[in-house]
């Protein structure tokens, strides 16, 4: 990925430009110490004066609008002058107000993300927060030195501000504590805070940039420049960040390794500004310059095909196995693209389409009313995130599916790491409270279950692709970086890790791959949590972080390779090994000779105990038998063999149920199969003598045989009855132990003589 740098040979203004910003309809503004505003295309070419104003400015922003369809009647921007004002403006240039609102130069402003409030900052040092309409609401803060720069918390419920050396996040209510710390060695010039990753860019005149979370600790730090950092500023989707400084700008990931190093002819780059679909920026000069940058060579990879965006209009896809090149191009410049599960999913300005890649001919192709921010594919389904539809599913056939809305949904602020897709399911984290995951049909767009509720804010999610909706599960990572598994339609989250930096499923089993404590943890088999939490050790591959560095993430998960990203953006591969993929395709057709043949002849613990897992999962008892002796499970071993000798399937059904520790859904299956004496004996066993007691007084059978356990249990342990259900019944019920053991025997043999029920020898 880099920038392609365009700039015009002679500059339009003739002094400093303080300052630039891009319409919804991606025009630019630029304003200048020539005391003019002129407007330019997104080719920068100027189109022309839009006015003069009688002032010095300071910095420009205009006001923000969720999609082109909301921006009519809102085409204004503020600007901030050096006498003090800041002055709200119409696109055509009229002067709507000017506001007098600090002693001494005002030097940064920024409208919050719903546009119902500025936040201006002086030389006088003092922050202070105005209506739509320029009436001061509130003096938010008055910092010791001037502030020069300011940004919006994602909830505009705060205010990110530099004072000096020091960072400041203050609240607006004032009664808050204000969060401050000690950011740089020398004035911070610059701060950016994005609304979807939440994380805070700073650069200041000690030549450094950073990149910090919301508590004021720092993620990256970068060596020291040869000038200040001048601007710095995020990409609307929170993946990029660019940085400028004196005749040089960069492109930098988000966690601050940096893609692309560019010389400009600018002198100081004053301000940076984003496209809203993040594919260009401007920044100004120092020396009355404007430049533009496009991002090019994007690239997306999948198996053996990478896509590249060559051109704003055009992508080059290339088969690394056949060595052929597809070029595709479109009419719109590209701002979205997806490559995964055999499809190309291509978003431009107005258009989406579908490449079978198989077949790039004839691609299937839709129109779109506003800006695509996401793309999510699955292997029958994808779905784009815009401002104006919301959440839109569709077919790779390009026929939509489904358009699941809720209460608080703002999908201007969701990531591939806060909204995840599979076959079935759709799962979004619920940006109004950020502890709880929502469900929904990916097919229709109602609404699963109630939403899962987690007691910290979730940072991360993602659906498993393989198996049907009744498998579908769900992994999150937390604040506190824990690691959390669940199944969607009965949501129980196990704690499978901490320190989580990166979680992802494979493409085509349902093995997890995750970054914990900087190494490399492959789950072969995670639905083993669910089944026999001992097994889940041995089914791990755990391997060494040495050359993953820092922060490392998941890139990619396919097929048995993982590619790791680490922390200065290098590539790193790692393999987990072929025979957990070929133990998955025999599980597919329930193929359980292939697999034992398969596990013994690799003699590898962690393959034998994930066939276990899955042959209790999905009750071949036979396969676990044998399973459980590869691993010397004895224990578990007998209770197989203990199972096997159960005449009926409920019955067996119900044992494999207490096996995965579900004592309820076991005593469930055998009272709808009427095994009653079953239910009440299982209970007994597992000394749940209350219940057993209750199953036998409701359903007025083997009350005696209850009561005749319990008394021989506290004879052996030397008790004294001290229920008070028992007491109560000890004098009514008679305990004859023939006919309590005749009356058993008659169980047994009435179990026998049901159909289907099998005698075990």
């Amino acid at each position: 990925m880099r920038l392609k740098l365009t700039q015009a040979g002679t500059n339009i203004h003739t002094d400093l430009v303080a300052a630039a910003g891009w319409t919804p309809t991606n025009e630019l503004f630029s304003c200048s110490d020539d005391q003019t505003i002129y407007k330019w295309d997104s080719t920068g070419d100027a189109v022309g004066k839009v006015c003069d104003l009688e002032a010095f400015f300071t910095d420009l922003h205009w006001y923000p609008v969720r999609n082109k369809q909301a921006a009519a009647g809102t085409d204004v921007f503020c600007v901030a002058c050096t006498d003090g004002t800041f002055k709200i403006v119409a696109k055509n240039g009229r002067l709507e107000k000017s506001v007098d609102a600090h002693r001494g130069a005002c030097i940064a402003l920024r409208w919050n993300h719903e546009g119902t409030a500025l936040v201006t900052a002086g030389e006088d040092g003092l922050v202070k927060v105005w209506s739509r309409s320029g009436m001061l609401r509130s003096t938010l803060a008055d910092a010791s030195s001037s502030v020069y720069s300011v940004a919006w918390s994602p909830d505009s419920d705060q205010v990110l501000f530099s004072s000096g050396h020091h960072l400041c996040i203050k609240p607006l209510q004032p009664s808050s504590k204000m969060l401050q710390w000690k950011a740089h060695d020398g004035v911070v010039l610059k701060v950016d805070w994005n609304p979807i990753n939440n994380l805070i860019i700073s650069g200041a005149e000690d030549c450094r940039y950073k990149v910090w979370d919301i508590y004021g600790r720092l993620l990256f730090q970068s060596s020291p420049l040869e000038y200040p950092i001048t601007s710095v500023s995020w990409c609307p989707d929170g993946e990029l960040f660019a940085m400028g400084s004196f005749n040089q700008l960069r492109l930098c990931h988000k966690t601050g390794w940096t893609y692309a190093k560019n010389r400009t002819d600018t002198g100081s780059v004053l301000n940076i500004s984003w496209t809203t679909d993040g594919t260009q920026l401007a920044c100004s000069g120092g020396n009355g310059a404007v430049c533009f940058g496009v991002i090019i060579d994007r690239t997306v990879e999948w198996k053996r095909l990478t896509a590249t965006i060559e051109e704003n209009h055009r992508i080059k896809v290339h088969d690394i196995l056949s060595e052929n090149d597809e070029d595709l191009d479109f009419r719109d410049r590209v701002i979205k693209m997806s490559l995964g599960f055999n499809y190309l999913v291509v978003a431009t300005a107005t258009q989406c389409c579908v490449y079978n890649t198989n077949n790039f001919n004839t691609p299937h192709i839709f129109d779109v009313k506003e800006t695509t921010n996401l793309i999510l594919q699955c292997p029958k389904k994808f779905l784009l995130v815009d401002n104006y539809n919301g959440i839109t599913v569709y077919s790779y056939e390009g026929r939509q599916l489904s358009n699941p809305k809720f209460q608080g949904l703002r999908t201007e602020f969701l990531n591939g790491e806060s909204i995840s897709l599979s076959e079935d399911t759709l799962a979004v984290i619920d940006r109004s409270d950020s502890k709880s995951v929502r469900f929904f049909e990916s097919a229709t767009g109602k609404q699963i279950g109630e939403p899962l509720v987690h007691t910290i804010e979730i940072s991360d999610l993602s659906l498993n692709q393989i198996g049907p909706n009744t498998e579908r599960k769900l992994v999150l990572i937390d604040r506190n970086r824990d690691l959390y598994l669940t199944t969607v339609l009965k949501p129980q989250l196990v704690k499978m890790g901490t320190m989580c930096d990166s979680a992802m499923w494979n493409d085509t089993t349902d093995m997890l791959a995750t970054m914990i404590d900087q190494r490399l943890v492959v789950w072969y088999y995670p639905t083993a949590l669910f089944i026999d939490k001992d097994l889940v050790p041995r089914t791990k591959f755990i391997k060494d972080g040495s050359e993953f560095g820092k922060v490392p993430k998941i890139a990619y998960f396919h097929g048995s390779r993982a590619i790791i990203q680490r922390s200065d953006g290098a590539l790193v591969t790692a393999n987990v090994g072929q025979n957990p993929l070929l133990l998955y395709e025999y599980l597919a057709t329930m193929q359980w000779n292939k697999a034992i043949r398969l596990c013994r002849h690799v003699k590898d613990d962690s393959l034998w105990a994930c066939l276990a897992a899955m042959s209790v999962h999905y009750k071949d008892l036979n396969t676990a038998e044998v399973a459980f002796a590869a691993i010397n499970e004895m224990d578990k071993l007998q209770y197989v063999l203990h199972i096997k000798t159960i005449p009926t399937e409920e019955g067996r059904a119900a044992e494999l149920a207490l096996f995965r520790r579900r004592p309820d859904e076991a005593e469930a299956i055998l009272l709808q199969a009427n095994l009653t004496y079953r239910a009440i004996k299982m209970n007994i066993r597992l000394f749940a003598w209350e219940r057993a007691l209750d199953l036998a007084v409701n359903y007025r059978t083997h009350v005696d045989t209850v009561m005749w356990h319990r008394k021989k249990y506290l004879e052996e342990a030397k008790r004294e009855e001290t229920s008070k259900n028992f007491l109560q019944y000890a004098s009514s019920v008679q305990i004859d132990e023939e006919a309590i053991k005749a009356k058993i025997q008659q169980e047994k043999e009435k179990e026998l003589a049901r159909p289907g029920a099998r005698r075990v020898g």
